[in-house]
């Protein structure tokens, strides 16, 4: 069977037994902020487990992609070593909430097995918690021709948690025995019995004690790697020799016109194959590549993949053409990897060219460090500077420690994870996040059910409210029962505006999301408001920003459709902002756009504005909502139920947030700025209404003052001008400013000034440093201390002295120079040694009124008449 039949029959299998199909999650968890990547099947469903979020359905069936390259589960540096280890895989499962139990999962496993995927009952093990005798009894029950291969063990290898505490219980796992032939034990190294299924019984409670309180209802939770499916089934020897990973191998080995051995010259092709699986899902799940968290781990991937291309003579950029081939085998599976591979290859390829160089530089840094170890005597590298190599360069550690064992040497690695450590534990600090100071209690708590968002249709509204005031009569922090006031989530920044009593007002500065609840965030304006004040309310948004803010999210939709229509269906959502005065639109894209390009979004975003489409909102199931064709947005959480937005018939997406009635409402759609903020990752900012019809009047003003000093008409002035600097401007690509109706930007003739006072600036900076090149000094000082070079000159401003003792810090490199404006006794210092230059300037002090500082370049100033003082001060200290 191939991968697509096994997957198709596991799904079919359970839908038959009423489980509900769900589609795999992201490999990012967005809604997970414990986890770098989905590492499990069970992922999506936590909360649901926890009993914090509920489903119309009580079974499901799903098959997820899943990464384990961070964290607790890291299969990283085992991938291409080992038969079944991936950083990618896919999890097949089935779940139970608080259905069905122990005797069902057992059933369902034995019977897919056995009698869809046909294995023989005496290949199988079955293997349970030691202390489990209901899932003993039910295997021999249910599987009788287990016999004695029903096998009991501890907790590290049949016992599941989600954490130190909260749900857990003894899983059970299927494992099939690969032969005598093959190495290995149970539940032990080697790859002869290859686990195959794990079925978690979740029944117990643990708290903080380890004491285990059983599940008011007990639930399953069961994953089966589809890749180990397809080694059994294909009767081969390792994962990477089915047909999941042969398209990929085979396209390493067109490439490096190296064969693929399965033994171990094969692992670069191994690595490789497996390696570009993780980015194409992780970058098509809107991952970026970093040097923090998971964007780190992804880097980390990707130079692995990298490094081992090198070992068989790929030394240019080759992973992103091994995205092709997993598309043409996967895309039809997982659309998102089709819809987004222009962008995957781009962001791949960008990053193999800068590993390049990184390699280079690596390098290069390398080579030093090993020269100043061996003039040491020694055959140990510092681990500070292997970590500095690792921190600063990007230079992996391991490809260190490699090039070090080819030169005989080793590293003191004891060292280096201390300074590994420290980044961390900084990292650690600075990630931090600050929570609302506001610590929930119970009655700080409305009943779900009733405590409500009304904000779509009321701007104003009477509720009870429960106020605290955690920072002593600072801030105040409100919940309400019904609120109009919109919490921050979905791009949308919160409400502001007014919440009032008989007894007092306050301004509300903020509304953030915490937990489920609405959370205000509040100062006050006068009155007292009651300690733990609990009572009526009057909740009043500020009516105008809300105006602006709809104007720029319903803005935030069309400008969506429009780079669609305009750039193609490869464009999706990355991320937005949508506040009172623009907004901002992060969205995948393979290059910057064009003049023509942003002129025609801004086109069609302005003719549906002009149609007076009806905007609209009505709630749907969610698989109902995609099934219309809405548009699930980028961050987002959906439920089962989820808000479809319209724009007449032009856009539909799923979106939880604030919009105008009518396009028409929006007023003019203007596109600020064009630019790039990641590999693959385009940024627009716009402005709507009164915003741009506050910019297009600074504009026609420019344009007039522009026309009246050109002596010409305003319609013609910025013809003229790019007529005027059409050369000069040709090396400029100006997107700053822009102006519908005129023939050409003021913008190009901005920038063209610009660009003419940088040249200048240029100029006289080359002057300047071939002027000091052939400056001589006026002292010359020496000590043991080191070397000073003095020089007294005619300067006209800072900016020249800062550009003599640049070129003479180059020029002078060994040695401390210090340079004096003649005219006002102004002087700037500099050398190799702070401590030295440090001591020149404390002499200078005491000689002449010196005062100054800074590092590494001390400046400062003394009387003009005194700079003969110093000089006669430096001459005697030298002397000494």
């Amino acid at each position: 069977m191939k991968s697509h039949q096994i997957r198709k029959s596991f799904l079919e299998y359970f839908e038959k037994y009423d489980h509900h199909r769900v589609k795999s999650s992201p490999v990012v968890p967005l809604d997970d902020p414990t986890l770098l990547f989905t590492n499990a099947g069970m992922v999506q469903f936590k909360n649901t487990f926890l009993g914090i979020e509920k489903r119309d359905y009580n079974r499901a069936t799903s098959s997820q992609k899943c990464i384990r390259a961070g964290g607790k589960h890291n299969d990283l540096d085992n991938v291409g070593f080992t038969a079944r280890h991936q950083t990618f895989f896919e999890m097949l499962g089935n779940f139970s909430f608080g259905d069905y139990f122990k005797e069902e999962a057992i059933h369902f496993a034995w019977e897919f097995v056995t009698k869809h995927l046909g294995l023989d009952p005496k290949r199988l093990y079955a293997t349970v918690y030691k202390d489990d005798d209901d899932a003993d009894a039910l295997w021999r029950k249910i599987a009788p021709e287990l016999g004695d291969r029903v096998v009991r063990f501890g907790e590290k290898d049949n016992f599941w948690s989600m954490g130190d505490t909260g749900p857990c219980g003894p899983c059970s796992e299927v494992h099939y025995d690969r032969g005598e032939g093959v190495e290995g034990e149970l539940n032990g190294e080697g790859d002869r019995f290859m686990e195959i299924w794990n079925l978690v019984f979740m029944q117990y409670d643990r708290d903080d004690t380890g004491k285990m309180t059983p599940l008011p209802k007990p639930s399953v939770d069961t994953g089966a790697g589809l890749e180990r499916f397809c080694m059994v089934m294909q009767n081969v020897d390792s994962n990477y020799s089915t047909d999941l990973f042969e398209p990929l191998i085979g396209k390493v080995a067109e490439l490096s016109g190296k064969g693929y051995d399965p033994g171990p010259a094969g692992v670069p092709h191994r690595v490789i194959a497996d390696h570009v699986r993780a980015l194409t899902f992780a970058l098509a799940d809107n991952a970026n590549i970093s040097n923090e968290g998971r964007g780190y781990v992804l880097r980390r991937i990707l130079r692995r993949g990298s490094r081992y291309g090198h070992q068989i003579g790929l030394n240019e950029p080759f992973l992103y053409k091994i995205v092709q081939p997993l598309v043409d085998y996967m895309g039809d599976v997982y659309p998102e990897i089709s819809a987004q591979r222009g962008k995957i290859e781009l962001v791949i390829k960008t990053e193999e060219e800068q590993f390049g160089r990184t390699l280079e530089t690596g390098i290069a840094r390398f080579e030093d460090i090993v020269s100043r170890t061996g003039s040491r005597g020694s055959k140990v590298i510092p681990g500070e500077e292997v970590f500095k190599l690792y921190d600063t360069y990007g230079f992996p550690a391991d490809l260190t420690e490699i090039m070090a064992h080819e030169k005989g040497l080793e590293i003191d690695w004891t060292a280096f994870n201390s300074e590994l450590e420290k980044q961390r534990e900084r990292s650690k600090e600075s990630g931090k996040f600050h929570a609302v100071g506001v610590i929930l209690n119970p009655k700080w708590k409305y009943d779900k059910d009733t405590s409500k968002f009304v904000g779509y249709d009321n701007e104003s509204y009477e509720s009870p409210a429960i106020i605290a005031n955690p920072n002593n009569h600072i801030e105040y922090h409100l919940l309400l029962k019904h609120t109009p006031f919109y919490a921050e989530s979905g791009g949308q920044v919160g409400d502001t505006g007014i919440i009032s009593s008989d007894k007092f007002k306050l301004k509300v500065i903020d509304t953030v999301k915490l937990s489920d609840e609405h959370l205000h965030i509040a100062e006050k304006i006068e009155g007292d408001v009651p300690e733990n004040y609990e009572g009526e309310v009057t909740a009043e948004i500020d009516h105008a920003r809300r105006a602006d803010i709809k104007r720029n999210h319903t803005a935030t939709h069309l400008l969506h459709k429009a780079l669609r229509l305009t750039l193609g269906d490869h464009v999706y959502q990355q991320g937005s902002l949508v506040d009172p005065n623009r907004l901002r639109f992060d969205f995948s894209h393979f290059q910057g756009m064009t003049d023509e390009e942003i002129e025609q979004v801004e086109k069609i975003v302005n003719e549906k504005i002009a149609e007076n489409l009806p905007v609209s909102w009505k709630e749907y199931p969610f698989d109902e909502a995609k099934k219309l064709g809405a548009m699930a947005l980028f961050g987002e959480k959906y439920g089962d139920t989820v808000r479809v937005v319209k724009s007449g018939d032009f856009s539909m997406e799923l979106c939880g947030g604030t919009h105008v009635s009518n396009t028409a409402d929006i007023g003019k759609f203007f596109i600020t700025t064009e630019s790039a903020i990641a590999a693959g990752t385009r940024r627009i900012e716009a402005i709507t209404g009164s915003k741009s019809e506050e910019f297009f009047q600074i504009q026609d003003k420019l344009i007039s003052e522009l026309s009246e000093k050109l002596k010409t008409e305003p319609a013609k002035a910025s013809k003229e001008v790019v007529d005027s600097i059409r050369e000069i401007q040709s090396q400029i690509h100006p997107r700053i400013l822009r102006k519908d109706g005129l023939d050409t930007k003021l913008a190009d003739y901005l920038d063209a000034l610009k660009k003419l006072e940088k040249d200048k600036q240029k100029s006289a900076e080359k002057e300047i440093s071939q002027k000091a090149s052939d400056t001589t000094p006026d002292h010359e000082f020496s000590s043991s201390d080191g070397e000073l070079l003095v020089f007294k000159l005619k300067m006209s401003n800072p900016k020249e002295m800062m550009a003599f003792i640049d070129t003479f810090k180059v020029k002078y490199n060994d040695k401390a120079v210090l340079v004096i404006s003649a005219g006002d006794g102004k002087f700037a210092i500099a050398g190799p040694s702070l401590g030295f230059i440090n001591k020149v300037r404390d002499v200078m002090t005491e000689a002449a009124g010196a005062r100054g500082g800074g590092k590494p370049t001390i400046r400062g100033a003394m009387p003009a008449e005194k700079i003969d003082n110093a000089i006669e001060g430096l001459t005697k200290f030298f002397s000494k």
